[in-house]
């Protein structure tokens, strides 16, 4: 026996998405960029990247003025808080110059010097400055000049400073200027 179909029932149901494709493609649609819109494709590209590079550039441009304005303040303002912090200093130093003229007591003059003196190496240390200790130390050259060579029999002595001719200061722990001293040899 052979068994009877239903030929509704054997007919293979359709995708919806399959319906959807068949029903709106053309021929025209699936066909390839022609070859004028893929030149127009690529030179948009390339004109918005041109673009943006020049953009860019003119950033840069702008920031390495603004950096060289700024270095070049710095330059010219940079010592303006050692300037301003030594003022009281010169004020000072005016009113003793003033009072050479009139004193009479060399002591007193002696003693306002003295503090003078003091009241600008603290304001110097404030601002970082710190005189080298050399007197009896190993001769460095980053740190020394030497001067002259003093010949001596002491072997302690040798490639030591024996004299400090030209003090050397530090600003920051960094030289500012080498100490001059005389080296035993």
């Amino acid at each position: 026996m052979i068994p009877t179909q239903d030929t509704e029932t054997q007919e293979t149901p359709i995708n919806e998405e399959q319906q959807q494709v068949e029903t709106t493609a053309t021929p025209e649609e699936t066909q390839e960029p022609t070859d004028a819109d893929k030149l127009a494709e690529v030179t948009a590209e390339l004109s918005a990247l041109k673009d943006q590079h020049l953009r860019l550039n003119a950033d840069f441009i702008n920031f390495r003025k603004h950096a060289i304005a700024k270095q070049a303040e710095l330059i010219l303002n940079g010592g303006s808080k050692v300037v301003e912090a030594m003022l009281p200093v010169l004020d000072d130093m005016e009113r003793a110059e003033a009072n050479m003229a009139t004193a009479e007591d060399v002591e007193a003059l002696k003693e306002g010097l003295s503090l003078v003196f003091k009241k600008l190496r603290d304001v110097l240390a404030q601002q970082g400055l710190k005189a080298m200790e050399v007197k009896e130390q190993e001769f460095n050259t980053d740190f020394h000049e030497a001067v002259a060579l003093f010949p001596t029999e002491d072997e302690a002595q040798k490639h030591h400073i024996i004299d400090c001719v030209q003090t050397g200061y530090l600003l920051h722990d960094k030289v500012l200027r080498h100490a001059k001293v005389v080296v035993g040899e």
